[in-house]
């Protein structure tokens, strides 16, 4: 739909001062940061600088150039491998004062690796700023390359001038591409490559070109050299409030550019400070088109090539306006927007007790009315058809239309469900109580493995994944950001979350191999990864590194993550042999991930099962809950765990996966990390995808303790869970096995099950000839998490909890496990997909 009079145009001449300005402010600066500079390096949502690394700034931009370091990278993930460590590359890149920086790393004709000096060539007392980053011949096969940092006064980004120079005998290939990292939405204008912040809302945006007279031959991916051959070339980095404007500041540079300029209001003439504006070049469409963003006060302003454009307003909850236009050399041509008002919900969510709280919202459209997409998957304010909010008071706007709105708050409150129909320019009220049904005083939920932008590997803002935490109900989450001792306690004072979560500062050691959890350290800020250990492919090696790291801490957990549990405990070198793996290794932690993220197995019955891919390949896929149990029976006791390892709000989010840990307190501002700690090193936790499941033996023994009971052993067993989710069976393993007797189901004994929050509540006699540990699993095989996950991937994971296993002493001679490997042989690597299935076939129970 369209406004039928949105747009009023004028036009008029102006001076094309694209990047220089009569009046200087101040000089340009070039500067090293020592330790009495950090707290002038620029802040953001990527900013990456440390001690060492080089200030380069103007009265309009300020960047970071990563200095000549050890192991010198933004994060882990910038580029793999042993060389990809990026001293010399530009880090950080924001307007000035901003601490807006969303980048990663501009690593110049793909920069990487070992360089042999970064300097200030100039400190800008002359009016120009240049650090220079060089790796001379001897180190570089014979070619020489240099990266010059230049800036100059009122300069809205970095010009980089890159030289290549043969001083060999012999002709060499040498890369001129330049690469960035890490950004969602991505494209090329007029020979201009740009990208938008991956949070829209942070209206940021980058753009680079070539310069000068070198540009086609620059452009090419390999060039060769002749000996004594030189190669040089520049490109302007520009940094704005929006792609388009740091394009337009760009093209500046590269040929005459007219001006756009304008206010975008609502018909009542208030500012919509949200609108997204894409600008679409007529001479040549594209499907990703470079967006401008207004300010607080609806103004925008950026620059273009001559030519005809079509700008297109949009804003959530609103319809578009769309206006074609023509750029003049010199001229400015004005747009004022006037758009409809928003189509909105306003919530008012708050628990039983009338106090507002986190929650998640679902939108699903009905009737014809497609599901809304209210943004990236990895923001928690808006993403796809979720919202996530920190508090129980917010608004979100929506296209109008009719929808099933779903609102939740983890696996102990109850949920809202209602069809709404909103009309255009309107808002309505949804309000709502979530009850605590299901009672765990005086245990408390715990996620120890989750992820946001400063691990590298993913784009998630760490307020976001805060706020994800909080909306599913998790009350203790250690931060385990990749390679990188980092801290979220800041992000949750500043998010007002301290009475709904609590966390430790910790690290994943990550590689190649297995990647450790561990916690507490002490985040030591402005060095590189703030001080973390080095990982090492011998998981021993990196476990007593931990634990010893920062000095011996008793209370320091350690665990292995998503464990390939083969590698790690059978067959180490892969040869299709049992060795036992790393020898040791199961003494150096204190737990292992059998649940992450995805659906629980651990009633699967075996050690592998045969997958295929989309493309119809079969491979034999590990089970790892499986091969747990067969190692439980050899003597293994570091306890079992489940995490959700997310990296994204929406999809590979928190809040399936979670354990549940004894608590002096249930307030989570009082939870004590040693406490914690102390209950997850004693196997005192339960592992859930919903049910909260309660386990104790007639003397009143818990999982992961010891019980002496001659002949057998009682158990008490209780499942709550709230009403979106349901169980329908509950089977006790002995010694990983599943005793028919010991398996009970709504279809066999119905009176067992209830409908409402308690769902089981017996007490079960097990018989016992020998020593045995015991596991209660209560799981929902014809049920799954949909209400609460709607069309996220967790949707699909089935209801599911088990305990780490209680371990009961029949002989009186202490434990002794019994060393069954439940009908396989231990699995090892190189299993062919034929003999998988051979062994799948011939497996007795």
């Amino acid at each position: 739909m369209l406004n039928p009079n949105p747009v009023h145009i004028v036009v008029r001449t102006f001076a094309c001062l694209a990047l220089l300005s009569t009046t200087a402010l101040t000089a340009p600066e070039a500067f090293e940061v020592g330790r009495e500079q950090k707290d002038q390096l620029p802040r953001g949502k990527e900013a990456d600088g440390i001690i060492g690394d080089f200030v380069l700034r103007n009265n309009k931009v300020e960047a970071v150039i990563s200095g000549n370091l050890p192991l010198r990278r933004a994060n882990m993930s910038t580029f793999y491998g042993l060389d990809g460590i990026t001293p010399g590359c530009l880090y950080d890149l924001t307007l000035r004062g901003a601490n807006n920086d969303q980048i990663t790393v501009f690593a110049p004709a793909g920069q990487r690796g070992f360089v042999s000096w970064v300097r200030v060539a100039k400190d800008g007392s002359d009016g120009e700023a240049v650090i220079e980053t060089v790796l001379t011949a001897p180190n570089n096969k014979g070619v020489f390359k240099r990266h010059e940092y230049r800036l100059r006064d009122d300069w809205q980004g970095i010009e980089i001038t890159t030289t290549f120079r043969n001083e060999g005998v012999s002709s060499q290939s040498v890369s001129p591409e330049d690469r960035w990292t890490t950004f969602l939405r991505t494209g090329s204008a007029h020979g201009i490559v740009w990208a938008d912040a991956v949070n829209p809302g942070d209206k940021a945006g980058y753009a680079y070109g070539l310069v000068g007279e070198v540009r086609e031959s620059s452009q090419a991916r390999s060039l060769e050299l002749k000996p004594g051959q030189t190669l040089s070339f520049t490109r302007f980095l520009a940094v704005g409030h929006s792609p388009a404007e740091a394009i337009g500041f760009v093209a500046a540079l590269r040929g005459p550019v007219g001006r756009v300029s304008g206010r975008v209001l609502d018909r009542n003439g208030e500012p919509i400070a949200t609108a997204e504006i894409a600008v679409q070049s007529l001479a040549s469409p594209s499907r990703t088109n470079p967006a401008a963003y207004p300010d607080a006060q609806g103004h925008y302003s950026f620059q273009l090539p001559p030519g005809e454009y079509e700008l297109s307003f949009s804003d959530l909850g609103r319809a578009a306006v769309r206006n074609s236009l023509t750029v003049k050399a010199g001229e400015d041509v004005s747009i004022e927007a006037t758009m409809a008002l928003a189509a909105a919900v306003n919530f008012d969510i708050r628990d039983d007790t009338g106090k507002t709280i986190p929650c998640k919202v679902q939108f699903r459209g009905v009737e014809g009315t497609p599901s809304p997409n209210l943004g990236p998957h990895n923001r928690a304010h808006g993403c796809v058809d979720q919202y996530h909010s920190e508090k129980g008071q917010f608004r979100v706007a929506l296209p109008p239309g009719q929808y099933e709105v779903t609102v939740t708050r983890g696996i102990e409150y109850s949920h809202l469900r209602r069809t709404i129909e909103l009309k255009p320019e309107e808002t309505i009220s949804f309000a709502g109580t979530l009850k605590r049904l299901v009672d765990t005083t005086g245990w408390v939920s715990a996620d120890y493995h989750n992820h946001s932008t400063p691990s590298g590997d993913n784009t998630c803002g760490t307020d976001d994944r805060i706020i994800n935490l909080a909306a599913e109900h998790i009350e203790f989450a250690p931060t385990t950001e990749h390679n990188r001792l980092y801290d979220w306690r800041p992000h949750i004072e500043k998010l007002g979350l301290s009475e709904e979560m609590q966390t430790v500062p910790g690290i994943e050691l990550t590689g190649s191999g297995p990647h450790l959890n561990s916690f507490p350290f002490l985040p030591e800020l402005f060095t590189q990864d703030n001080g973390a250990p080095v990982w090492n492919p011998d998981p021993r090696i990196s476990a007593i590194t931990l634990r010893d790291w920062q000095g011996a801490e008793p209370d320091r957990w350690i665990q292995i993550n998503h464990p390939d549990m083969v590698h790690n405990f059978i067959d180490r070198n892969g040869d299709g042999q049992v060795d036992g793996g790393f020898l040791g290794l199961a003494q150096l932690i204190d737990g292992i991930e059998t649940q992450n993220y995805r659906d629980g197995e651990i009633l699967a019955g075996r050690p592998f099962r045969i997958t295929q891919d989309s493309a119809g390949r079969e491979s034999v896929f590990y089970i790892r809950e499986f091969i747990w149990l067969q190692m439980l029976n050899r003597g293994h006791r570091y306890a079992a765990m489940a995490v959700n390892d997310a990296h994204s709000v929406y999809g590979n989010g928190v809040g399936s996966w979670r354990m549940y840990l004894p608590s002096r307190s249930d307030r989570p501002v009082e939870i004590d990390w040693r406490e914690n700690s102390r209950h997850a090193k004693a196997g005192r936790s339960y592992l859930t995808s919903g049910p909260f499941l309660q386990v104790q033996t007639g003397d009143g023994t818990l999982p992961g303790g010891t019980t002496r009971s001659p002949g057998g052993v009682i158990l008490k067993v209780k499942v709550q869970c709230t009403d979106w989710i349901d169980i329908d069976r509950v089977q006790i393993l002995v010694n990983g096995r599943q005793r028919k007797d010991l398996n009970f189901t709504r279809e066999s004994h119905p009176a067992w099950f209830g409908n409402g929050v308690m769902k089981f509540d017996r007490t079960l006699s097990v018989d016992l000839s020998e020593d045995a540990h015991l596991i209660v699993v209560a799981i929902g095989e014809q049920h799954d998490l949909s209400i609460g996950f709607g069309t996220s991937t967790q949707a699909r994971i089935k209801p599911c909890a088990y305990h780490n296993p209680i371990f009961v002493d029949v002989d009186g001679g202490g434990f002794t496990p019994n060393g069954d490997t439940l009908g396989f042989e231990l699995p090892v690597k190189k299993l062919s997909v034929a003999e998988a299935r051979r062994l799948l076939g011939e497996a007795k129970p």
